[in-house]
């Protein structure tokens, strides 16, 4: 698979009938390794690893309806409360990240109600900080740790 541009990690990576599967330490089951999902699992990695996002506040790949749209979103996670914090969107890396993504996790968010965002294709990464009062958002420079995030909504 295609290097990116986050950290490597000792991924377990099997051939199961054709097809190299990789497993997700978050679901405990092995994969199909799209381009996607090689995205997600090093992202995900990232923030466990690096950025101290407890794994077991993750939902992964959960359906999404708003209005009369579905989806399923990559990755949210939840404060130590239960509350949405963060919702993740990941691309492959040949996909250009441009306004449909963003387009593609407002939608989502409109009914998670998550305060920080994240899009990446792997090669580049965007944090957005969503200030629902204001109704504004703010891209971050980088993103910053998980305590900092949650202490960041238990100050609103």
């Amino acid at each position: 698979m295609q290097a990116l541009n986050l950290p490597n990690y000792p991924f377990k990576i099997v051939e199961n009938e054709g097809k190299l599967k990789i497993f997700d330490p978050l679901r405990k089951r092995y994969l199909v390794l799209t381009p996607e999902e090689w995205v997600r699992q090093h992202f995900i990695q990232f923030l466990v690893k690096e950025k101290g996002f407890p794994g077991g506040l993750f939902s992964i790949e959960h359906k999404v309806k708003h209005h009369q749209r579905s989806g399923r979103y990559d990755a949210l996670c939840l404060d130590r409360h239960g509350r949405p914090l963060f919702l993740l969107e990941c691309k492959a890396p040949e996909v250009a990240i441009g306004s449909a993504s963003f387009d593609q996790v407002l939608r989502y968010n409109q009914s998670i109600g998550a305060p920080f965002l994240a899009l990446t294709n792997g090669m580049d990464h965007y944090v957005i900080r969503v200030d629902f009062q204001e109704r504004e958002m703010k891209f971050l420079p980088e993103l910053p740790d998980f305590e900092y995030l949650a202490q960041q909504i238990e100050a609103r």
